[in-house]
């Protein structure tokens, strides 16, 4: 029995962890799901790549290169917010890459962002 009650604890140490260090898509709503997957194929891709490499069509043309989200040291140095702030803003609004387009469209649009950074994420995963 005490093995199995510290089993219990320990794994639900590790969910907290993971889920607080944004590993889990709780409180991700299906319809924000969507929504990113969508605006991420058709927006972001051309320069991030449809598997998040910074590999897209369009990142020829870029020097610095978009950001590759699979980078996983990257993905635990950021917040969702700072992600968001980024896609709204754009990189040169935050002192990043000037080839980041803001994208102030989204800037009343929770779904999209949460759904947005669930994907950026996803790519970690």
């Amino acid at each position: 029995m005490t093995r199995f009650l510290s089993t219990l604890i320990l794994t639900g140490a590790c969910a907290s962890l993971v889920l607080s260090c944004g590993g889990g898509d709780s409180g991700v709503s299906a319809a924000a799901k969507a929504k990113g997957e969508e605006i991420f194929a058709t927006v972001c891709s051309t320069c991030h790549g449809k598997s998040g490499l910074g590999d897209g069509p369009g990142a020829a043309a870029l020097d610095p290169k978009p950001r590759n989200y699979t980078d996983k040291e990257w993905q635990a140095s950021v917040t969702d917010q700072h992600i968001k702030d980024i896609i709204v803003q754009g990189g040169a609004a935050m002192g990043l890459s000037t080839g980041m387009p803001a994208h102030p469209q989204f800037a009343n649009d929770p779904e999209a962002l949460d759904g947005l950074v669930w994907k950026v994420r996803s790519f970690a995963r």
